[in-house]
């Protein structure tokens, strides 16, 4: 199955809903379900991929949680696959805040100032000031084409290769 957004936008059903129709009439004896998923750093955008038997909540990661797809749902086994293929803002201003940080420092060699920044999560203060502007935008890399085709041939080859 592609998106759920396209089910649910198209539908107006739910994509577990959806998932519970075909597992009771097709009785399968396991789901697996891919997901997008919202990473806390760049460094994981389509370079990771996270496994799991507990299921999923599509859109927690965004703020947008749908119904849970998980065993206590379906009544079967689910695999999870997620992805991270979006960050929010916060995330990216952290992360190029450290960025700036480590640069200043490599070329001041000495700041408690900037020591004690750096070594600080700075994303939830940055969030904080984000969102009431409606700034914390989800954010994805402009090459987001193809790193998911690299992603999906990846996937791909590993469930076939497991099965």
């Amino acid at each position: 199955m592609q998106y759920h957004q396209e089910f649910f936008g198209t539908t107006g059903i739910e994509t577990a809903e959806i998932l519970k129709g075909i597992v009771d009439n097709i009785k399968p004896k396991l789901v697996i379900v891919i997901d997008a998923l919202a990473s806390r750093s760049i460094e994981r955008i389509s370079s990771t991929i996270q496994l799991s038997d507990t299921g999923i909540v599509p859109g927690a990661g965004v703020g947008n949680t749908r119904s849970e797809i998980s065993k206590s749902t379906l009544g079967i086994p689910v695999i999870a696959i997620g992805i991270p293929t979006v960050v929010e803002t916060a995330v990216l201003v952290n992360d190029c805040l450290d960025l700036f940080i480590q640069k200043l420092q490599d070329e001041a060699k000495s700041n408690d100032y900037l020591n004690q920044l750096k070594e600080k999560d700075n994303y939830e203060e940055i969030k904080e000031a984000l969102i009431p502007k409606e700034y914390n935008l989800i954010v994805t890399p402009k090459e987001i084409d193809d790193l998911i085709e690299n992603m999906k041939e990846i996937v791909a080859g590993g469930i076939n290769g497991a099965m």
